[in-house]
């Protein structure tokens, strides 16, 4: 998709991946039915996706899941303070707890392990083993397609489906 604004025409870096690599289709099919598996809430699926296409300072994914938090019903309030989520007062301790493991997993850390052995106790006192790993597939869904942002540029705001009908 092209769009002009002040005779610059912007476009994705990248044609359709699922055109060029048929298989993503089925790639990204099977994340959305493990994440979708009803384990964990949705809505702390998509805040800590959103907080992961902050970390990686990506404004396709940001706005991605902003929509579909927006999409849900979420209030602006809980929606913008997912950037500040550790003095928000917007979040169940659950979804504290989740979007501290997601940031974990996405931030170096300066300290040894990333997801230490505290925060792992803290997690399963909210969640059972297949909700943490549904969170963990989550995770990876979002990670998964990290790459294809940074490295395509998409454009914001723009579904996939209108972005790339090639």
């Amino acid at each position: 998709m092209k769009t002009s604004t002040n005779d610059e025409t912007l476009q994705s870096r990248l044609a359709n991946p699922a055109k060029l690599v048929p298989e993503l289709g089925k790639i990204g099919a099977a994340l959305f039915a493990a994440t979708g598996n009803g384990a964990i809430p949705q809505t702390t699926i998509s805040l800590v996706q959103l907080r992961a296409g902050q970390i990686v300072g990506n404004t396709y994914l940001t706005a991605f899941h902003t929509a579909n938090l927006r999409k849900a019903g979420e209030p602006e309030a809980r929606i913008n303070a997912v950037a500040s989520w550790w003095d928000a007062p917007h979040f169940t301790d659950a979804e504290r707890v989740a979007l501290a493991v997601g940031e974990a997993v996405f931030t170096a850390s300066p300290h040894g392990e990333r997801v230490p052995d505290e925060l792992y106790a803290r997690l399963s006192e909210h969640y059972d083993e297949k909700a943490i790993t549904t969170l963990a597939i989550a995770l990876g869904q979002v990670g998964f397609f990290i790459p294809l942002a940074l490295i395509g540029k998409p454009l914001p705001g723009v579904s996939p489906a209108e972005q790339w009908r090639d």
